[in-house]
């Protein structure tokens, strides 16, 4: 591997950097593996053995070690085949490069009270969808926008927060200067910003053909030119939270001079270990943040830094589209699917009905009316002459009721269910059933006398053999 010249002396001077280890990690070659568990995932066989149970069949295919800086965070020795793992495909985890999993320090040292509070949280540059499946764990109580402006890519965005299963998650496909349309309506911004790549060399070797100090001068700008859109529809006291998977200084430190110049802004310092080989820099005008260097952690290039907003800020939209409800009557028979149904709200879009938190129907109705959304909280199916044809994000999340039928496969089965084959095997039930792997959930298939249907969606079937 040939690193460019230009980059290894712009990175002289900077703190932490080593030219002679940075050269031999990545001559060296090689992936870490990782991955992030997914603690809300039900477990249709135990109430509390999700966790164990995926920790326990990973182990099978590889020897795991904690990431130490993410509580369900775990490096794999080798990487196995995850195509042909169906808990990958249930969302019992998800496959993360681990420096980006620091995102959890950073709100637990900022918002310690953020898995108890109602917080409003915007992933703004979200696809594939790493850290809004984290936002969504770190936040449980609160509202998750997902935004991701390039069509092509909010598609594996939405099947990936499909698969983790959270009701507190909204999707949406929209610039950044749309959310100026929200003024002070967010307490927390993620700003993962599209950036010149460096820190991904060792992953994907064509990236060094792509890099050039012109393409850094023009990550730079559009950067800023994202923050100053975004900058509006943080509330008075809220938090950005500003990352990028470059070591170059223009993307990075001088982001948060510009940012500390341009707003009333007032840095977050992150308490971090030492033996985490984590570095921690300063900005001219003092401003911290925190580099990842593949030669002193086990992981990947990154930059994170966090500042709070101050001054104030304009007031949040309050009416938004009015949302259909179901009615008691659809309510009663969504109870027989749903655990703890009246928990959340039901409404009707376009004869599809979706289902979330009831604190938050104020929220998503403005949202609605704002911005272009895509995916709103959980969708539980079709109501058709009383009778619910359910879908298949009902069944992956953690709304689904253990009562309903239960279609138990093995490995050699669930694969042939998820490549959306012919059904084989024995069902004791009939109907509607969820295809149960290893007590998690994978999909539906009705049960009829002389066959078993499979309705495991299309566009996320797997190929490989």
């Amino acid at each position: 591997m040939q690193l460019p010249v230009e980059l290894l002396q712009s990175l002289q001077d900077l703190q932490g950097f080593s030219e002679e280890s940075f050269v031999k990690v990545h001559e060296a070659g090689g992936q870490i593996t990782s991955v992030r568990l997914n603690p809300g995932k039900k477990n249709m066989a135990a109430d509390d053995g999700a966790v164990n149970t995926v920790l326990a069949e990973l182990g099978k295919q590889a020897p795991l070690s904690p990431v130490p800086w993410c509580s369900t965070g775990y490096y794999l020795s080798q990487r196995p085949s995850f195509t042909l793992d169906p808990l990958f495909h249930a969302g019992a985890y998800y496959v993360q490069e681990a420096s980006s999993m620091f995102l959890e320090q950073v709100v637990k040292k900022v918002l310690p009270l953020h898995n108890s509070e109602a917080y409003r949280v915007l992933d703004l540059c979200a696809a594939p969808g790493g850290k809004s499946t984290h936002l969504s764990s770190l936040f449980p109580k609160g509202l998750v926008v997902c935004n991701e402006v390039i069509k092509a890519r909010a598609g594996i965005l939405i099947e990936n927060i499909i698969k983790w299963g959270n009701e507190n998650v909204v999707v949406t496909s929209n610039d950044a200067a749309d959310f100026k349309r929200l003024p002070g309506f967010f307490d927390v911004i993620v700003v993962d910003a599209p950036c010149s790549g460096s820190g991904m060399f060792r992953k994907d070797e064509k990236a060094i053909g792509e890099w050039s100090l012109q393409h850094v001068d023009h990550c730079a700008k559009r950067q800023r030119r994202i923050l100053e859109d975004v900058w509006p529809c943080l509330k008075e006291n809220g938090l950005l939270i500003y990352s990028t998977c470059s070591y170059s200084k223009e993307e990075n430190e001088d982001i948060l001079d510009w940012m500390n110049g341009k707003f009333q802004v007032e840095s977050k310092r992150i308490m971090k270990e030492e033996q985490w080989g984590i570095i921690e820099t300063r900005s001219v005008s003092g401003c911290p943040g925190y580099r990842f260097y593949p030669d002193r952690v086990e992981g990947e290039g990154l930059f994170m830094a966090c500042v709070e907003k101050l001054g104030t800020a304009s007031t949040a939209p309050e009416k938004g589209k009015k949302l259909l409800n179901v009615g008691s009557h659809g309510q009663k028979i969504l109870e027989e699917w749903i655990v703890d149904a009246a928990k959340y709200d039901y409404v009707l879009l376009e004869e599809e009905i979706l289902a979330f938190d009831r604190n938050r129907g104020k929220d998503i109705a403005v949202l609605m009316q704002m911005l272009y959304v895509k995916k709103a909280g959980i969708r539980i199916g079709k109501m058709i002459r009383n009778e619910l044809i359910p879908d298949h994000e009902l069944l992956l999340s953690r709304l689904i009721s253990s009562n309903v039928n239960q279609f138990t496969v093995d490995l050699d089965i669930a694969l042939q269910y998820l490549r959306k084959q012919e059904m084989e095997g024995n069902a004791a039930v009939k109907g509607w059933a969820a295809v149960v792997y290893n007590g998690f959930c994978l999909g539906w298939v009705k049960v009829l006398p002389n066959r078993i249907n499979n309705y495991y969606p299309q566009r996320f079937r797997i190929l490989k053999h």
